[in-house]
C-alpha cells in the first residue's frame, strides 16, 4: 500500500479561505443525496440515444458494449471512492477531481489536464442539455401549432432564461431535492418510452425493421467506435469527487451505497430503453428516440398524451442535469470571485455570482442554438472527456495509491482497462470527429432542426 500522503498542516485555514469549497461544495449530504446526484449525472435523457448507438453495433455487440461499459464504470467509480476515502483518512480530504489527480500522480500538469477535460465535459453537457430541452419545447409546440413560426433557437432562448434563474441556487447540496425529482422523472419517461415503443412495434403502422449495419467495412468500424463513445458518454459523469465532496465527513462507505442506488436505476432504464427502441426502429433509430415515435410523415406511432408526458418529463430532467454539470464551473468561479468571510448571500458575493453564472449559461445557450447536432456532441464528449476521466484515470489513481503487487489480479485488470480504453478513446475521438465533419454539410448555423 502507498505511503499515506503528508498531512496538510493547515486544513482549516485552507477550507476557511476557499469560497468554492465552502459555498458550492459544502459537505452536508447523506449517502442517498449522493445517489440522487449520481443518478442525475448518469441516468438522463441521453438514454434516448441508446437505440441510435445500437444501430452502429447491432444486437450482440450492442449488448456486450452496454454491459462491459456499465461494469467498468461501476468498478472505476468504486476504485475512485476508495482512493478518496484513503486520502481522507490520511488527513487530506480532496473535494475536487483536479486536486486528487495532481496529488496522487505528483504532477502539477495533471491539475490543468483535468480542469481542461472537466471543462469540455461540463460545457458539452450544458450545451447538450439546453439543446435537447429546446427541442422538447419545439416538439410540443409543433404538435399544438403545426403551422407555427417559432424556430428551435427561440425555444433554446426560453430554456436559457429558465436555466439562468435556476443557476442561482448556491450549492451542489441545495440541488438534492431537485435531483430526487430527477430520479423519479427518468424512471417515468423511460416507462412511457418503452410502452410507446412496444405499442408502435405491435401496431399496424409499425415501421419495417432492418438491423443491418453499414455496408462498407471502414464505415462499420467508424460507426462502432462512435457508438461506443456515445455509450461511454451515457455512463460517464466526470465529477464523482465533487459529488463525494457533498457528503458530510467521514465519507467512508457512503459513496458505494450511492453508486448502488444509481446503477440500480441505470440497469432498469438503460436496457429497457435500448432494447425497445432498437427493436422497433433498427438502423433507422433517431438520436432522440422520441422523434422516431413522431415521424415527420405519417401518423404518430404512440398516443399523443403518452408522448407529450414523456417530453415534459425529459424537459424537466434536463434542467436538473444542466445544473449538476454546471457545479464545477460555478465552483471555479466562486473560488476566484467570492470572499468567504462575507457570507454566501452577502451583496459582495451575490452580484458576482449572478453575473458570472448568467454569462456561463448564456454562452452554453448560444452554442446550443448555433450548433444543433446533439448526437455528434455526445460522441465527441464521450471520447475526449468521459473516457479519460472515468475509464483511465481512476485505475491509474488506484494503482498509484494502493500499489497492488504486479502478481495480483487487481493490478493486471486495472492495467488492461487503461490500455484498452486508451485505444478506444483514441479511435472514438477520431471516428466521432470524423462524423462531425461529415455532418457539417447537413446543418446551418441557428438551424431549426437537430442533426443526427
Amino acid at each position: 500500500m502507498a505511503e499515506p500522503p503528508e498531512r496538510d498542516p493547515f486544513p482549516e485555514f485552507r477550507l476557511d479561505s476557499d469560497a468554492g469549497a465552502t459555498f458550492v461544495l459544502e459537505s452536508k449530504g447523506k449517502w442517498w443525496h449522493a445517489g440522487f446526484h449520481l443518478t442525475t449525472a448518469i441516468v438522463g435523457p441521453t438514454i434516448l440515444t441508446l437505440p441510435y448507438a445500437f444501430r452502429g453495433l447491432g444486437w450482440g455487440l450492442g449488448f456486450l458494449c452496454l454491459t462491459v461499459l456499465g461494469c467498468v464504470t461501476f468498478y472505476s467509480y468504486y476504485l475512485m471512492s476508495k482512493v478518496l476515502e484513503h486520502c481522507e483518512k490520511a488527513g487530506r480530504r480532496h473535494i475536487r477531481f483536479r486536486e486528487l489527480a495532481a496529488d496522487v500522480l505528483g504532477s502539477g500538469r495533471m491539475f490543468y489536464f483535468v480542469i481542461f477535460i472537466q471543462t469540455a465535459i461540463n460545457t458539452g453537457v450544458g450545451i447538450g442539455a439546453i439543446l435537447l430541452a429546446g427541442e422538447c419545447l419545439k416538439i410540443m409546440y409543433e404538435n399544438l401549432s403545426p403551422n407555427g413560426s417559432l424556430k428551435l433557437y427561440e425555444f433554446i432562448a426560453m430554456v436559457t432564461v429558465v436555466m439562468i434563474v435556476l443557476s442561482q441556487l448556491p450549492s451542489f447540496h441545495s440541488l438534492r431535492h431537485i435531483n430526487f425529482a430527477s430520479l423519479l422523472l427518468c424512471l417515468g419517461y423511460t416507462c412511457l418510452m418503452v410502452g410507446a415503443c412496444i405499442n408502435a412495434g405491435l401496431s399496424k403502422n409499425a415501421p419495417p425493421r432492418d438491423y443491418s449495419l453499414e455496408p462498407s467495412g471502414s464505415s462499420r468500424v467508424f460507426s462502432a467506435f462512435t457508438s461506443i463513445s456515445i455509450i461511454a458518454a451515457i455512463f460517464g459523469n466526470g465529477i464523482l469527487p465533487e459529488i463525494q465532496a457533498t457528503l458530510a465527513p467521514p465519507a467512508t462507505g457512503k459513496m458505494v451505497k450511492g453508486l448502488l442506488m444509481c446503477y440500480t436505476v441505470a440497469f432498469l432504464t438503460f436496457y429497457s430503453a435500448a432494447v425497445s427502441g432498437y427493436w422497433v426502429f433498427g438502423n433507422k433509430s433517431n438520436s432522440n428516440i422520441l422523434k422516431s415515435l413522431m415521424p415527420d410523415e405519417g401518423p404518430s406511432l404512440a398516443p399523443t398524451i403518452v408522448l407529450g408526458l414523456a417530453v415534459v418529463f425529459v424537459l424537466l430532467q434536463l434542467l436538473a442535469i444542466g445544473l449538476v454539470y454546471s457545479q464545477v464551473a460555478y465552483e471555479i468561479m466562486e473560488k476566484q470571485s467570492a470572499d468567504v468571510k462575507q457570507g454566501m448571500f452577502s451583496k459582495r458575493n451575490l452580484i458576482p455570482r449572478l453575473i458570472l453564472r448568467s454569462l456561463y449559461v448564456i454562452f452554453c445557450g448560444f452554442m446550443a442554438a448555433m450548433l444543433p447536432f446533439f448526437g455528434d456532441i455526445s460522441g465527441v464528449v464521450g471520447a475526449i472527456g468521459f473516457i479519460p476521466l472515468d475509464f483511465i484515470l481512476p485505475m491509474l489513481l488506484y494503482n498509484m495509491t494502493y500499489k497492488p503487487s504486479r502478481s495480483t489480479f487487481t493490478y493486471w485488470i486495472n492495467l488492461s482497462i487503461i490500455i484498452v480504453f486508451t485505444g478506444v478513446g483514441i479511435m472514438g475521438s477520431f471516428s466521432s470527429i470524423r462524423k462531425l465533419v461529415l455532418d457539417a454539410n447537413k446543418f446551418k448555423l441557428f438551424s431549426s432542426d437537430v442533426v443526427d
